[in-house]
């Protein structure tokens, strides 16, 4: 039950990040360091103001396709207008559903990052655009499968690490993708042993045979290394980040079977059930914290 809980958590910033990013402007606009938006100079600067505050009362009260025709409006009018470029970006954001299949909804997930794109080539260094995409991309890249588009999500995370390097968000994102592409590798690999080798049945607690774990080590050992460190570096800069230890618990699960002792593979397993302890005592001093 665990994960998929954490998959449901995991989309919650970008989720805020679309909520706050239409309901203010101010604080994106401190958050992403905007130079502030000039008074306009222009009738046509003036009416795309005008359709910049009619896109966001009509994504305020649940029209988001009226939303997105007035920002792209503002956008046309005045393409130095930061705020339509990214309000446009995240209301198509907004309507992507992750998982669904249909062309119309990846259309939505393209556009999106069309719009972020073209906003980080005015700003390299906006963090909305830059979470964005990499929070897309993940999504994107699970359902189908598509390692390309978690490896590029990847990179936007790691850019948003080399800007503001003391977030503990993007270390987190970066050892989700790298447990994430360990997981998949690990399962595929139990269940092709398991439908070709007569009379054995791998479970996912057992050890992985020399003869699977051996290549698995090689390609997916790095990743998993990487990921605990991400998750690691997460959790220094944020102590009680749940959602991190959480992670950094299974990527553990992951080392051990990478491994070829028992008593290495069992040491792994270990820390990762220590941190499942610590994760229940955070979690309690929470629930202890609220008003009664």
């Amino acid at each position: 039950m665990l994960i998929p809980r954490i998959r449901v958590r995991l989309l919650l910033p970008f989720c805020f990040l679309i909520t706050v990013a239409l309901l203010s402007l101010t604080p994106l606009t401190a958050r992403n360091g905007f130079r502030q938006e000039k008074p306009p100079q222009t009738e046509e600067q003036r009416q795309a103001r005008v359709a910049l505050n009619s896109g966001v009362v009509n994504f305020k009260n649940g029209r988001a396709d009226e939303a997105i025709n007035d920002f792209a409006r503002a956008k046309q009018l005045d393409p130095q207008l930061l705020n339509a470029r990214l309000y446009l970006a995240t209301s198509y954001a907004s309507l992507y559903i992750p998982g669904a299949p249909s062309e119309e909804n990846r259309q939505k997930g393209e556009a999106a990052i069309a719009e972020f794109r073209d906003l980080l080539n005015i700003q390299p260094d906006n963090l909305s655009a830059i979470d964005g995409i990499g929070s897309l991309l993940f999504q994107m890249g699970g359902q189908p499968f598509d390692a390309d588009k978690f490896a590029e999500s990847k990179s936007f995370h790691q850019r948003h690490i080399q800007i503001r390097p003391d977030d503990p968000e993007p270390y987190y994102w970066i050892g989700v993708i790298d447990w994430t592409l360990s997981y998949r590798a690990d399962r595929e690999l139990r269940a092709r042993f398991n439908q070709y080798v007569a009379g054995r049945k791998l479970s996912e607690a057992q050890p992985l045979p020399p003869d699977l774990r051996e290549p698995y080590a090689r390609e997916y050992g790095p990743t998993i290394d990487e990921g605990i460190a991400s998750l690691k570096q997460a959790i220094v800069l944020k102590p009680d980040y749940d959602d991190a230890m959480a992670y950094l618990n299974l990527l553990y699960r992951r080392k051990a079977d990478t491994v070829a002792s028992k008593s290495d593979r069992d040491q792994w397993n270990e820390m990762a059930d220590d941190l499942l302890e610590k994760l229940k005592e955070i979690k309690q001093k929470r629930i202890e914290s609220l008003p009664q």
